[in-house]
């Protein structure tokens, strides 16, 4: 049953009638959020969105994977997500031989159906634990209120859920931590890779087009969820059965207009709508500029070894594709706060406050202590971007790192051998998943060039004590790279690399031998002294932050009790619900640009053995014949292959289903526009949209190009 306190005034009532802005949770639309969905063209009734008493729409909804949505198509646990989502799955699932990024796969029954290791969640129920959480927490400030709630979150957590692995409970605030809500999911995981386009289709246009309109790239891919005889939650099992779902999509193949009604439904994973100035300002001229830095570094070294064979792009595509995907956001997003002012927006805004908390001793020093906190962090916030970014972007010292915990057993006096075994076999299982993913050439480039960075770009008071000036001593030579000659030695001569080495230290496991692995050494040096030095003020920093924040809404809240009803908290990867129009835009002066691309254009695109605009010949064949079955527009007059709406999404919406007024899906979500990707932070009413792929080119694909006549056979097509 889903349990929710209905009457908090911190949910949103009412909606902006000029923007599309607003990611709603769909339990709590209230009365004028429908109204202005209906205004807009939505047919459907409250309860067809979202009930606990019937089936409706939230129970299509997935979470699909680690990050993304999912939503189920038939009746027979049928997923549609994007390309993208299910891009690690399908690479996992290939080999040279059998190529699926590549070449594209479809499963023509369900034995030919592909176990995966994935897993979907169906939100089953939700609780308000807003009182027990804020009592518990009352009179906490910074690192003792974290520490408080984590305990908090782990205790209630618990109780719901207990040990069952088909059982998920996530506490989510709200408001920065004026609202806490229970999310309790069912865990499916015996999840089966179905079918997909070649990766010349699902990721056509490549890092090129990422974030850009117009855009050609058929990004879906398709999966199935099983049960097993009951139709519980389970593990793989030949025996098991696809799931009967409590609520499926059918699937509109009829069409629609420039201004026709859109919804999506989904999990989008994180904005931040109420940030403060200072961060904005911390963020524009530190944090993402750095992050870009580094990020070209690790994609430039794998780049150049992934164009060298089909075996290494195979390796090396999934984690590139991750990383790539966010190195042009965060660039984009910086210059659309820039170009926007952004900074000085929010700190007009924030003047009003402060101006009104004058006199407020709850109030009046909020930004006063804001520009303090980000005053004393931001010597060593470069430093921080530096570990996530560039020496923990070596997949090499990551690993080295994993050995901690064997180390930790080696170095207690009274280990049994029992304990260290375990631990080994831990670690040597851990180094075998790691081999198959490591490129040695990639990583070995990224480490020389992280480690000259961090020389040049840290202030060398926050330098690990000792390590470059033993590096340089060691690698002088005039005629040598010092730190390529470095990252050569240290790739040649850590056991992680060397099978003769790890089956050596696995015969005679000892402390000395991993602490003296240069791979370890390098890595615990810049770890150690990061959480030595720079640790501490990082937790100082985010705790302190937190209070200002929650305090900072409240004060929102308090001092505009009218705009409260046009409040929404933060996305935080809870299941939302956004509504818009399919829309054009104008995005500069003289330029409209359309809300639909099609099939044409992604054969004007097409460049014969590109890496990012190359087709499959049967594309170009069916294309030349006007062969597009029962898929094509009427408008058109050809395959409509992605569209654009206005709806307010994000990470996580990924794989989001697009629905008509009535509750029918016409596409699926998956990028934004270059000219709004500031939108986690502050939403554009007239440059904001959603690119989706059509779902008449995803059935297209699947049975013209694929021949999968038997999934089209298990849809429910409107037309």
């Amino acid at each position: 049953m889903i349990k929710i306190f209905i009457a908090t005034i911190f949910l949103a009532a009412s909606l902006k009638s000029f923007a599309d802005e607003g990611m709603w949770l769909p339990m709590l639309l209230g009365q004028q959020v429908y109204q202005n969905m209906v205004k807009k063209g939505l047919k459907l009734k409250p309860e067809q969105l979202y009930s606990i008493n019937q089936a409706s729409i939230k129970d299509a909804i997935v979470i699909f994977g680690g990050g993304c949505t999912g939503e189920i198509v038939s009746s027979k646990g049928l997923i549609f997500t994007n390309h993208h989502c299910g891009y690690d799955a399908i690479a996992s699932a290939s080999t040279v031989e059998h190529n699926y990024l590549r070449d594209g796969y479809w499963a023509k029954s369900m034995q030919e159906e592909i176990p995966t290791k994935l897993s979907v969640q169906f939100l089953n129920n939700i609780t308000d634990v807003t009182k027990r959480i804020l009592d518990a927490l009352n009179g906490l400030e910074g690192i003792k209120r974290t520490a408080k709630y984590q305990e908090l979150v782990a205790e209630i957590t618990k109780e719901a859920v207990g040990n069952n692995e088909f059982k998920r409970a996530v506490i989510a605030s709200q408001f920065n931590g004026n609202q806490y809500f229970m999310y309790v999911y069912d865990v499916f995981k015996d999840v089966r890779f179905t079918g997909t386009p070649p990766e010349s289709i699902g990721k056509f246009g490549g890092d090129t087009d990422n974030w850009e309109w117009p855009r050609h790239t058929g990004d879906f891919s398709v999966f199935r969820v099983y049960t097993d005889k009951n139709g519980q939650p389970t593990k793989y099992d030949v025996n098991n059965i696809p799931l009967k779902p409590k609520y499926f999509l059918p699937i509109s193949i009829k069409g629609f207009k420039d201004g026709d009604f859109a919804m999506i439904y989904g999990y989008p994973g994180g904005t931040t709508r109420y940030m403060v100035s200072p961060a904005i300002e911390l963020k524009t001229s530190i944090e993402n500029p750095t992050l870009v830095k580094l990020r070209d570094i690790r994609l430039k070294y794998m780049f150049d070894e992934m164009k060298k064979s089909a075996a290494t792009k195979l390796q090396l595509a999934s984690n590139y594709a991750s990383i790539a995907n966010y190195w042009k956001f965060f660039d984009g997003e910086t210059k659309q706060l820039l170009k926007f002012d952004t900074y000085h927006q929010k700190q007009q805004a924030e003047q009003v406050f402060i101006n009104w908390a004058k006199g407020k001793s709850e109030y009046e020093n909020i930004f006063t202590e804001f520009e303090k906190n980000y005053q004393a962090w931001r010597p060593f916030a470069k430093h921080r971007v530096y570990m996530n970014e560039g020496i923990f972007g070596s997949p090499l010292l990551g690993q080295a790192l994993s050995l901690n915990n064997l180390l930790a057993i080696l170095e207690k006096k009274d280990a049994t051998k029992e304990a260290i075994n375990k631990a080994l076999d831990a670690a040597d299982a851990a180094r075998k998943s790691f081999l198959e993913s490591e490129n040695k050439k990639s990583d070995q480039n990224i480490v020389a060039a992280v480690l000259m960075q961090f020389f040049s770009d840290i202030d060398k008071s926050q330098h690990p004590a000792g390590f470059y000036d033993d590096l340089f001593k060691e690698y002088n030579s005039l005629e040598n790279s010092t730190y390529k000659a470095f990252a050569a030695d240290l790739f040649t001569n850590t056991l992680l690399l060397d099978n003769s080495k790890w089956e050596a230290f696995k015969a005679n496991p000892t402390a000395e031998a991993i602490t003296n692995d240069p791979a370890y050494k390098t890595a615990n040096a810049f770890l150690k002294n990061y959480n030595a030095n720079y640790g501490a003020k990082s937790q100082a920093f985010a705790a302190k932050n937190a209070d200002l924040n929650r305090l900072y809404m409240k004060g929102l809240m308090e001092m505009n009790p009218e705009k409260v009803k046009m409040m929404y908290p933060d996305a935080n990867f809870t299941m939302r619900t956004s509504f818009g129009n399919v829309k054009s835009y104008v995005p500069k002066d003289g330029v409209k640009l359309d809300y639909i691309c099609t099939l044409k254009g992604v054969v004007d695109k097409y460049q014969p053995g590109d890496y990012e605009f190359d087709l499959p010949k049967k594309l170009l064949e069916l294309y030349k014949a006007k062969d597009y079955g029962q898929y094509a527009d009427p408008i058109a007059n050809d395959i409509v292959v992605s569209f654009i709406t206005t709806n307010d999404i994000t990470g996580g919406n990924s794989g989001s289903p697009v629905m008509n007024g009535k509750g029918e899906l016409i596409g699926l979500a998956f990028d934004g526009n270059y000219e709004a990707l500031s939108h986690k932070i502050t939403f554009d009413k007239d440059l904001n949209r959603t690119i989706n792929v059509d779902v008449r080119y995803v059935l297209w694909c699947i049975e013209k190009l694929g021949g999968a006549t038997n999934i089209i056979n298990e849809l429910t097509l409107i037309k």
